[in-house]
Protein backbone atom coordinates (compact mmCIF):
# COMPACT_ATOMS: atom_id res chain seq x y z
CA UNK A 1 0.00 0.00 0.00
CA UNK A 2 2.69 2.53 1.12
CA UNK A 3 4.30 2.78 -2.46
CA UNK A 4 1.05 3.18 -3.82
CA UNK A 5 -0.25 5.88 -1.96
CA UNK A 6 2.87 7.83 -2.03
CA UNK A 7 2.63 8.43 -5.65
CA UNK A 8 -0.97 10.10 -5.61
CA UNK A 9 0.15 13.91 -4.75
CA UNK A 10 -0.67 16.26 -6.93
CA UNK A 11 0.89 20.19 -7.78
CA UNK A 12 -1.29 22.61 -5.68
CA UNK A 13 -0.53 24.82 -8.38
CA UNK A 14 -2.32 23.27 -10.81
CA UNK A 15 -5.41 24.55 -9.02
CA UNK A 16 -7.34 27.41 -10.73
CA UNK A 17 -6.58 30.52 -8.61
CA UNK A 18 -3.90 29.16 -6.65
CA UNK A 19 -1.09 31.58 -7.31
CA UNK A 20 -3.52 34.54 -7.43
CA UNK A 21 -4.62 33.14 -4.04
CA UNK A 22 -1.37 32.94 -2.36
CA UNK A 23 0.18 36.39 -3.58
CA UNK A 24 -2.80 37.93 -1.73
CA UNK A 25 -1.65 36.22 1.67
CA UNK A 26 1.41 36.28 1.00
CA UNK A 27 0.55 40.82 0.92
CA UNK A 28 -2.13 40.07 3.98
CA UNK A 29 0.90 37.95 5.96
CA UNK A 30 3.54 40.47 5.11
CA UNK A 31 1.44 43.81 5.87
CA UNK A 32 -0.67 42.09 8.88
CA UNK A 33 -3.71 42.68 7.65
CA UNK A 34 -6.29 41.02 9.36
CA UNK A 35 -7.60 37.70 7.82
CA UNK A 36 -11.26 35.47 8.55
CA UNK A 37 -11.49 32.49 8.09
CA UNK A 38 -14.75 31.50 7.23
CA UNK A 39 -16.57 28.39 7.59
CA UNK A 40 -19.53 25.78 8.55
CA UNK A 41 -19.87 23.63 11.74
CA UNK A 42 -19.33 20.00 10.25
CA UNK A 43 -15.92 18.94 11.55
CA UNK A 44 -14.33 18.68 7.93
CA UNK A 45 -15.08 22.69 7.80
CA UNK A 46 -13.57 23.14 11.66
CA UNK A 47 -10.61 21.00 10.91
CA UNK A 48 -10.21 23.25 7.61
CA UNK A 49 -10.71 26.02 9.46
CA UNK A 50 -8.05 24.98 12.23
CA UNK A 51 -5.46 23.64 9.78
CA UNK A 52 -5.31 27.29 8.33
CA UNK A 53 -5.57 28.51 11.68
CA UNK A 54 -2.17 26.82 12.51
CA UNK A 55 0.02 27.78 9.39
CA UNK A 56 -0.88 31.47 9.18
CA UNK A 57 -0.10 31.62 12.88
CA UNK A 58 2.86 30.21 12.82
CA UNK A 59 3.71 32.72 10.03
CA UNK A 60 2.56 35.48 12.58
CA UNK A 61 -0.21 36.36 10.39
CA UNK A 62 -3.57 38.41 11.95
CA UNK A 63 -5.96 35.92 11.86
CA UNK A 64 -9.24 34.76 13.46
CA UNK A 65 -12.06 33.22 12.57
CA UNK A 66 -16.23 33.10 12.26
CA UNK A 67 -18.39 30.29 12.11
CA UNK A 68 -21.91 30.40 11.74
CA UNK A 69 -24.16 29.39 15.21
CA UNK A 70 -27.16 28.07 13.10
CA UNK A 71 -28.31 25.19 11.03
CA UNK A 72 -28.18 26.80 7.27
CA UNK A 73 -28.98 24.65 3.99
CA UNK A 74 -27.33 27.08 1.92
CA UNK A 75 -24.13 27.30 2.91
CA UNK A 76 -22.63 30.77 1.62
CA UNK A 77 -20.55 33.69 2.47
CA UNK A 78 -23.74 35.24 3.80
CA UNK A 79 -23.50 39.41 3.74
CA UNK A 80 -25.31 38.96 6.81
CA UNK A 81 -22.33 37.63 8.56
CA UNK A 82 -20.02 40.11 7.28
CA UNK A 83 -22.39 43.49 8.48
CA UNK A 84 -23.14 41.88 12.16
CA UNK A 85 -19.61 40.36 12.24
CA UNK A 86 -16.82 39.85 10.37
CA UNK A 87 -16.58 43.66 9.32
CA UNK A 88 -15.92 44.56 13.30
CA UNK A 89 -13.30 42.21 13.59
CA UNK A 90 -11.22 44.67 11.07
CA UNK A 91 -10.99 42.13 8.47
CA UNK A 92 -8.84 42.48 5.10
CA UNK A 93 -9.31 39.63 3.93
CA UNK A 94 -11.79 36.87 4.13
CA UNK A 95 -10.84 32.82 3.21
CA UNK A 96 -13.65 30.56 2.94
CA UNK A 97 -13.55 27.12 3.66
CA UNK A 98 -15.64 24.56 2.11
CA UNK A 99 -18.42 27.13 1.10
CA UNK A 100 -18.46 30.63 -1.09
CA UNK A 101 -18.78 29.14 -4.68
CA UNK A 102 -22.43 30.22 -4.94
CA UNK A 103 -21.76 33.47 -3.37
CA UNK A 104 -20.99 35.74 -6.20
CA UNK A 105 -23.04 38.97 -5.26
CA UNK A 106 -21.74 38.61 -1.27
CA UNK A 107 -18.22 38.40 -2.99
CA UNK A 108 -18.71 41.65 -4.63
CA UNK A 109 -20.37 43.35 -1.92
CA UNK A 110 -17.30 42.52 -0.16
CA UNK A 111 -15.43 43.90 -2.43
CA UNK A 112 -17.11 47.15 -2.49
CA UNK A 113 -16.48 47.40 1.22
CA UNK A 114 -12.59 46.70 0.89
CA UNK A 115 -12.76 43.07 2.18
CA UNK A 116 -11.24 41.25 -0.39
CA UNK A 117 -12.04 36.93 -0.61
CA UNK A 118 -10.47 33.73 -1.56
CA UNK A 119 -12.64 31.05 -1.82
CA UNK A 120 -12.00 27.10 -0.94
CA UNK A 121 -14.61 24.96 -1.93
CA UNK A 122 -15.24 21.56 -2.90
CA UNK A 123 -18.84 21.68 -4.19
CA UNK A 124 -19.50 21.90 -7.70
CA UNK A 125 -19.14 25.73 -9.39
CA UNK A 126 -21.25 27.43 -11.23
CA UNK A 127 -20.61 27.76 -15.36
CA UNK A 128 -19.22 31.30 -15.57
CA UNK A 129 -15.49 32.68 -15.87
CA UNK A 130 -15.03 34.42 -12.73
CA UNK A 131 -12.48 36.71 -11.50
CA UNK A 132 -13.23 36.25 -7.81
CA UNK A 133 -10.32 33.68 -6.55
CA UNK A 134 -11.98 30.57 -6.42
CA UNK A 135 -9.96 27.47 -5.38
CA UNK A 136 -12.08 24.71 -6.37
CA UNK A 137 -11.13 21.49 -8.40
CA UNK A 138 -14.69 21.17 -9.55
CA UNK A 139 -14.41 24.93 -10.96
CA UNK A 140 -14.63 25.67 -14.58
CA UNK A 141 -11.41 25.31 -16.14
CA UNK A 142 -9.81 23.49 -13.43
CA UNK A 143 -7.01 21.40 -14.63
CA UNK A 144 -6.25 19.79 -11.55
CA UNK A 145 -6.54 15.96 -11.65
CA UNK A 146 -8.69 15.33 -8.69
CA UNK A 147 -11.82 16.55 -7.88
CA UNK A 148 -12.95 14.36 -4.89
CA UNK A 149 -10.87 16.37 -2.14
CA UNK A 150 -13.02 17.92 1.13
CA UNK A 151 -12.56 20.91 2.21
CA UNK A 152 -9.82 20.42 4.21
CA UNK A 153 -7.82 18.84 1.35
CA UNK A 154 -8.84 22.09 -0.46
CA UNK A 155 -7.41 24.17 2.52
CA UNK A 156 -4.02 21.48 2.74
CA UNK A 157 -3.46 22.34 -0.60
CA UNK A 158 -3.24 25.83 0.00
CA UNK A 159 -1.47 25.34 2.97
CA UNK A 160 1.10 23.69 1.15
CA UNK A 161 1.15 26.61 -1.32
CA UNK A 162 1.88 28.57 1.26
CA UNK A 163 4.75 26.90 3.46
CA UNK A 164 6.12 26.16 0.19
CA UNK A 165 7.07 29.93 -0.51
CA UNK A 166 7.51 30.71 3.42
CA UNK A 167 9.89 27.01 3.48
CA UNK A 168 7.90 26.00 6.10
CA UNK A 169 9.25 22.06 6.78
CA UNK A 170 6.32 21.26 9.25
CA UNK A 171 3.14 20.79 7.42
CA UNK A 172 2.84 16.95 7.57
CA UNK A 173 2.30 17.75 11.30
CA UNK A 174 -1.22 18.79 10.05
CA UNK A 175 -1.94 15.59 7.96
CA UNK A 176 -4.16 14.24 10.99
CA UNK A 177 -6.65 16.72 10.71
CA UNK A 178 -6.69 16.34 6.99
CA UNK A 179 -7.43 12.45 7.86
CA UNK A 180 -10.35 13.69 10.57
CA UNK A 181 -12.43 15.98 7.98
CA UNK A 182 -11.70 13.98 4.99
CA UNK A 183 -13.37 10.74 6.85
CA UNK A 184 -16.03 12.21 8.61
CA UNK A 185 -17.29 14.15 5.26
CA UNK A 186 -16.79 10.54 4.28
CA UNK A 187 -15.21 11.01 0.74
CA UNK A 188 -14.20 8.55 -0.72
CA UNK A 189 -10.58 6.93 -0.23
CA UNK A 190 -9.26 6.93 -3.37
CA UNK A 191 -6.25 8.51 -5.51
CA UNK A 192 -4.74 11.49 -3.56
CA UNK A 193 -6.73 10.90 -0.46
CA UNK A 194 -5.46 7.71 0.23
CA UNK A 195 -2.25 9.63 0.57
CA UNK A 196 -3.79 12.46 2.45
CA UNK A 197 -5.89 9.56 4.93
CA UNK A 198 -3.19 7.14 5.39
CA UNK A 199 -0.16 9.63 5.83
CA UNK A 200 -2.80 11.14 7.99
CA UNK A 201 -2.91 8.22 10.45
CA UNK A 202 0.43 8.06 10.82
CA UNK A 203 0.34 11.44 12.03
CA UNK A 204 -2.69 10.72 14.31
CA UNK A 205 -0.95 7.82 15.77
CA UNK A 206 2.12 10.09 16.87
CA UNK A 207 0.53 13.44 16.75
CA UNK A 208 1.50 16.43 18.80
CA UNK A 209 -1.63 18.28 18.79
CA UNK A 210 -2.86 19.20 22.13
CA UNK A 211 -6.45 18.51 21.30
CA UNK A 212 -6.50 15.65 19.30
CA UNK A 213 -3.83 14.08 22.01
CA UNK A 214 -6.81 15.00 24.27
CA UNK A 215 -9.50 13.40 22.36
CA UNK A 216 -7.11 10.32 22.21
CA UNK A 217 -6.86 10.12 25.85
CA UNK A 218 -10.55 10.86 26.58
CA UNK A 219 -11.70 7.90 24.15
CA UNK A 220 -9.95 5.40 26.05
CA UNK A 221 -11.39 6.33 28.98
CA UNK A 222 -14.62 6.03 27.99
CA UNK A 223 -14.84 3.40 25.26
CA UNK A 224 -12.65 -0.23 24.14
CA UNK A 225 -12.55 0.33 20.11
CA UNK A 226 -9.76 1.97 18.38
CA UNK A 227 -10.12 5.48 17.56
CA UNK A 228 -7.57 5.07 14.98
CA UNK A 229 -10.29 3.58 13.39
CA UNK A 230 -11.75 5.36 10.24
CA UNK A 231 -15.61 4.06 10.81
CA UNK A 232 -14.85 5.27 14.90
CA UNK A 233 -13.52 8.30 13.94
CA UNK A 234 -16.56 8.52 10.72
CA UNK A 235 -19.28 8.24 13.85
CA UNK A 236 -17.51 9.62 17.00
CA UNK A 237 -16.42 12.83 16.05
CA UNK A 238 -19.66 14.57 14.51
CA UNK A 239 -21.14 13.67 17.86
CA UNK A 240 -19.31 16.46 19.50
CA UNK A 241 -21.29 18.93 17.11
CA UNK A 242 -24.70 18.52 17.69
CA UNK A 243 -27.31 20.33 15.25
CA UNK A 244 -29.01 21.72 18.92
CA UNK A 245 -25.51 22.81 19.93
CA UNK A 246 -23.83 24.47 16.72
CA UNK A 247 -21.81 26.58 19.00
CA UNK A 248 -20.04 23.85 19.59
CA UNK A 249 -18.14 24.01 16.40
CA UNK A 250 -16.22 27.37 17.73
CA UNK A 251 -15.10 25.01 21.04
CA UNK A 252 -13.64 21.98 18.41
CA UNK A 253 -11.84 24.80 16.36
CA UNK A 254 -10.05 26.17 19.77
CA UNK A 255 -9.67 22.61 20.40
CA UNK A 256 -7.94 21.59 17.47
CA UNK A 257 -5.76 25.43 18.13
CA UNK A 258 -4.79 24.99 21.46
CA UNK A 259 -1.05 25.56 23.23
CA UNK A 260 -2.56 24.87 26.29
CA UNK A 261 -2.83 20.95 27.25
CA UNK A 262 -4.36 21.51 30.65
CA UNK A 263 -7.06 23.57 28.69
CA UNK A 264 -7.22 20.80 26.27
CA UNK A 265 -8.51 17.89 28.46
CA UNK A 266 -10.69 19.96 29.59
CA UNK A 267 -12.43 20.75 26.07
CA UNK A 268 -11.83 16.94 25.69
CA UNK A 269 -13.55 15.53 28.56
CA UNK A 270 -16.83 18.47 27.39
CA UNK A 271 -16.86 17.51 23.84
CA UNK A 272 -16.78 13.86 24.87
CA UNK A 273 -19.67 14.43 27.59
CA UNK A 274 -21.53 15.87 24.50
CA UNK A 275 -21.52 12.44 23.18
CA UNK A 276 -22.72 10.62 26.26
CA UNK A 277 -26.02 13.05 25.62
CA UNK A 278 -26.49 11.90 22.32
CA UNK A 279 -26.66 8.23 22.64
CA UNK A 280 -29.02 8.75 26.55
Amino acid sequence: MDDIYKFNQYNPLLLKNMKSALNRIITAINERQKIVLYGYYDFDGVTAIALLMLVLKYLNADVEYFIPNEFRTNRSLSTNDVNNYIKYLGADLIITVGCGTSSLEDIRYCKRHNIDVIVTDNECCINEDLEEIIINPNNIGCNYPFKELSSVGVAYKLAETISSYYKMSCLNKYLDLVLIGTITKKMPIIDENTYLVYEGLKQLKATNNYGIKALLEEHNTHYKEDLFSFSTIAEIFPKMIPLEKLSNARIVVELLTTSDSYRAKQIAKYLYNEIKRSTI
